[in-house]
């Protein structure tokens, strides 16, 4: 068949198709839970919480209240789920309401009641409630350490829930003796929904040692009243086995899996085989960027593993050690890495951005690059390799206008990554 001729827009469709497939409006619908002979009250947290509410709200036909905590700029009108916005990924003082928000409206509940829970990434940040003795100020260093650590999301958060009181089922506890019902987006590489924004509603194994032994790992430095308050028996959270949660439900309603499916798919329709390499790839994005690279220079050299034309997608979260002062996210970090990689290499075309629109600390969600980004940064005198190891791979790609903006998408089903070869 004839060449991609536009390889952005093609990337761009199988993005657009990804976030389809983890739309709240298509996945809530298959996945209401029962009315209650009490009250509904919903509760989350996350970037893409807004638009779960404003989507279960709108097939929900009964009483209903509560609220939602999501990023700033993030939030959707509602008509009686009232939607708070905080910041992310770093806490504040909004947050801290945001939280004091949701414990207040789950309090006084009987065994006739539902809280149905609306949980996706990234509500780790917008739910901040240090435990007593701590300030805003500890759960703020907690945060910017792990973000700069370089470990991955299933290891920071559980660290966070051991520094919580809303966290780590908390929420849930909280709600008891009514019925907790968890939708869970899950932006977590394997899916276990207990991590998903640090679990708010769901209780899992782990313990305050697994956190005592990530800050070891990673080198972290933290708070001594943290330190302290993780060598008390009540930073350990709720386990499962509470009788608190034994009416609980959870129900993994969207997943990268999922969505990469659809993108590959979409792709096929085009005429244009698809490889989904795994839904669950961790590790630091300009080594990923580096892996992929060289898969996509095997398949553009000499047609193993696989024949072009064909799309190689892959998902999950990658983190970045934070070395240098630029600006930039995982996916433009590891797409930098990719593009230096692929220099020169005839055919390639790629796309990486986070399915919930934000890539980072920036506005946009990741960027493209191809076989010419790095020739091309070169001619503005700019060093690729400078730049990626300061960690500044927003800045090559903003001088390249090759940033992907496509705004908040309303889910996070974690990085989707799209590299066409051809």
């Amino acid at each position: 068949m004839a060449p991609i001729a536009d390889p952005r827009t093609f990337l761009e469709m199988l993005f657009t198709s990804a976030v389809a497939a983890a739309d709240p409006a298509r996945v809530i619908a298959s996945n209401l839970p029962g009315k209650p002979k009490g009250r509904t009250v919903v509760v989350g947290a996350g970037k893409g919480a807004a638009q779960m509410a404003r989507a279960f709200e709108k097939l929900w036909d009964g009483p209903l209240g509560g609220a939602v905590v999501t990023r700033y700029g993030f939030g959707v009108h509602c008509e009686r789920i009232e939607v708070l916005e905080a910041a992310h990924p770093v806490p504040d003082e909004s947050g801290l309401h945001a939280s004091k928000r949701l414990l207040a409206d789950v309090e006084g509940l009987t065994k006739e009641d539902l809280v149905v829970a609306l949980v996706c990434g990234g509500g780790s940040a917008l739910l901040p409630s240090p435990p007593s003795g701590l300030s805003l100020q500890d759960e703020i260093a907690v945060n910017r350490a792990l973000l700069a650590s370089g470990a991955p999301i299933s290891a920071m958060n559980c660290v966070r829930k051991h520094v919580s009181t809303i966290k780590g089922g908390r929420l849930a506890a909280a709600a008891y003796p009514a019925k907790v019902v968890s939708l869970v987006v899950s932006d977590i590489p394997g899916d276990d929904p207990a991590l998903v924004a640090s679990g708010p509603t769901i209780a899992d194994e782990g313990t305050r040692d697994d956190a005592l032994n990530v800050i070891e790992r990673y080198g972290l430095s933290l708070p001594e009243k943290v330190m302290q308050w993780l060598a008390t028996d009540a930073a350990d959270a709720p386990k499962p086995s509470d009788p608190k949660f034994a009416r609980n439900e959870v129900r993994l309603i969207a997943s990268a899996t999922v969505s990469l499916e659809a993108a590959a798919a979409r792709a096929r329709e085009a005429g244009i085989e698809a490889i989904i390499l795994s839904d669950a790839i961790e590790g630091e994005a300009r080594e990923v960027g580096r892996v992929h690279a060289a898969i996509a220079r095997e398949v553009a050299q000499r047609g193993r593993p696989f024949s072009k034309p064909v799309v190689v997608l892959s998902g999950g979260e990658t983190t970045v050690t934070i070395k240098g002062q630029g600006r930039g996210g995982r996916n433009s970090e590891f797409l930098l890495s990719l593009a230096l990689a692929i220099d020169g290499v005839q055919g390639v075309s790629a796309l990486a951005a986070d399915t919930d629109g934000i890539d980072g600390s920036e506005d946009n969600a990741g960027a493209f690059a191809d076989s010419t980004t790095i020739a091309r940064l070169r001619g503005q005198r700019l060093d690729p390799a400078a730049l990626l190891q300061r960690n500044d791979s927003w800045t090559a790609f903003d001088a390249l206008g090759d940033i992907f903006k496509p705004g908040p998408t309303g889910t996070n089903v974690n990085d989707f990554r799209a590299i066409l070869v051809q």
